[in-house]
């Protein structure tokens, strides 16, 4: 219901209600619901109580999110968006799995608390129970049934052995840029390494992974069924220890394996189908390559604490046309992490975790609870301090590589995972996703000169306003600002003063002949309204963010600048 209402709000740039009441309105423009504030957040992460029709009593059974959806949707019907049904019927989905989720986890957070995680990273990732908090329908999984939702969810802490396909070489494609002694380490090898004690391939051929849900979903596909009809793919069924999947549903993660698997998946979550696409795993070797060239030298030298988490492989299979066979292309990922780091994701960071902690409680306020009972510090304190550090060990890396070299990361939340101390202070972060870069248009010939022919296949480079837009909404809007609002919607810190933090950080004086790319702090310190990412009005206008050019891929929004109010 939260998300909802934070989405509706957001994309119509509604401001504060006077009275403490937000209204929304019926098709006749009178309010017919209305949602008390609880608390109003100058970056958006706003809490509201139940919401109830707008001439009843306050004790009146509360409005499901599915009949809020669609009053909402006819509401923004005349802004041209047309998928209402769609979108009641993804609410209605993400809120039955959300409470499926509750269920399971609550009673096992009473049985096990206390108890030591085994994986620190792993239980970070297992740990975004409610999702993207201005998202309309975060937690919606169509096309699993409830067994499945079990089995493959990792806040149901799921886990699946992979099913295997032996692939001729014929139809083989594949790349890699993994290195083990100074030697290249073939994609193949790699895989094979991985698989353990699964069937044998055909003499010749290649073992390829596939999701297990996937492989049921695509199996009598024509391009398909044919390869495995004439023999060029042999189906070696289901085997081999079990995997877990991480917070993205598709990439799986093995406690030891020095890599992770990202898995194709046609299934619709938040925005997309998550099939992997040719570019994209081209776009994660060049990646790869391009840091390994030296650029990684340099970005360590001013941030020792920051990386990418490497995509340098990728295996997959070429249709009978020489394109590729949509739907089993495998990223092989490093795993840099061992059981005993602290990482997580910034979204799993600050998400509240109604599963035997407060309602209002997240690892995030955690922390900071404990540092100020530590140090003797107020809570607020503490927490502006957390903020600092963090701004200094994960946020200006990204502006150093958008600035110095050209290249802007999709930094948002679900993309930034934070390293952290004993005592839960940030201390440098990761990069991850091969989908998230924009080469800058500015910094061609420089990225050329660094790796020749980049470009040419990952299909990355983007105008500069396109860049300046996108690392707008992704590192200031979504992260950073989403970072301040769980602060204050937490009663962590005061919104203004991190805020102002904000602002400072970004006016700083740099040295000379820094800032040689993009227009991104003028962007977010000077501009009265900011383009934001609209999911609401995304979902409606039935939008894939993976396809299509990078500039119409998602409804943006002119957002107030919360930075300059």
């Amino acid at each position: 219901m939260e998300n909802l209402l934070r989405c509706w709000v957001r994309e119509t740039d509604l401001p504060e209600p006077t009275d403490g009441l937000l209204r929304l309105p019926s098709p006749t423009g009178e309010a017919a619901l209305v949602a008390p504030v609880a608390y109003w957040s100058p970056t958006g992460w706003h809490r509201f109580e139940a919401v109830r029709p707008a001439d009843s009593p306050d004790h009146t059974t509360p409005v499901r999110g599915a009949a809020i959806a669609a009053l909402l949707a006819t509401d923004l019907a005349g802004r041209g968006a047309r998928g209402a049904a769609d979108l009641v019927a993804r609410v209605d989905d993400s809120a039955r799995r959300t409470a499926l989720i509750l269920r399971e986890r609550l009673p096992e957070a009473a049985k096990t608390s206390g108890a030591g995680p085994a994986d620190l990273f792993l239980t970070a990732e297992q740990a975004l129970l409610l999702g993207h908090p201005t998202h309309p329908a975060p937690k919606s999984r169509e096309g699993l049934t409830e067994e499945e939702t079990r089995r493959y969810s990792p806040e149901l802490r799921g886990a699946f052995p992979l099913h295997w396909l032996s692939v001729a070489p014929e139809v083989s494609a594949t790349d890699s840029a993994w290195s083990q002694g100074g030697r290249t380490v073939p994609a193949a090898r790699l895989v094979s390494r991985l698989a353990g004690a699964v069937p044998t391939p055909s003499p010749g051929h290649t073992l390829l992974p596939v999701h297990p849900w996937q492989m049921r979903q695509i199996r009598d596909r024509p391009d398909l069924a044919g390869l495995l009809d004439s023999g060029l793919l042999r189906d070696l069924g289901v085997a081999g220890e079990p995997w877990h999947p991480t917070s993205s549903l598709r990439t799986v993660h093995r406690t030891g394996s020095p890599a992770m698997l990202k898995l194709s998946l046609a299934l619709r979550i938040t925005n997309s189908r998550r099939e992997n696409l040719r570019k994209e795993l081209h776009r994660g070797a060049e990646m790869h390559r391009l840091l390994r060239a030296g650029l990684a030298r340099e970005w360590h030298a001013a941030h020792p604490g920051f990386d990418i988490v490497r995509d340098p492989a990728w295996i997959g299979v070429d249709a009978a046309d020489g394109g590729a066979l949509r739907g089993l292309d495998v990223v092989i990922r490093h795993n840099p992490f061992a059981p005993t780091d602290d990482v997580a994701c910034l979204a799993g960071l600050v998400a509240p975790r109604p599963d035997g902690s407060p309602v209002e409680g997240s690892r995030l306020s955690d922390i900071v609870t404990a540092g100020a009972e530590r140090t003797g510090r107020p809570r607020d304190v503490v927490g502006t301090e957390w903020f600092l550090r963090y701004l200094e060990r994960v946020v200006a890396p990204v502006l150093w590589l958008d600035e110095e070299v050209g290249i802007a990361l999709e930094a948002h939340q679900q993309n930034t995972l934070v390293l952290l101390d004993d005592e839960g202070w940030p201390i440098g972060g990761r990069h991850r996703d091969n989908q998230g870069y924009y080469y800058r248009e500015s910094g061609r010939a420089e990225l050329d000169a660094r790796l020749p022919g980049i470009g040419e296949h990952s299909d990355t480079f983007v105008a500069d306003e396109v860049a300046d837009e996108r690392l707008a909404y992704y590192l200031g809007v979504n992260n950073v600002c989403g970072l301040i609002g769980a602060f204050g919607s937490q009663r962590l810190a005061d919104e203004r003063v991190l805020l102002d933090a904000f602002r400072r950080f970004l006016a700083r004086p740099v040295a000379p002949g820094r800032r040689r790319h993009g227009a991104l702090r003028p962007l977010l310190l000077d501009s009265r309204v900011l383009r934001c990412k609209a999911n609401l009005l995304t979902r409606l206008h039935d939008l894939d963010e993976l396809e299509g050019p990078v500039d119409t891929q998602s409804v943006y929004v002119a957002l107030t600048n919360p930075l300059r109010c």
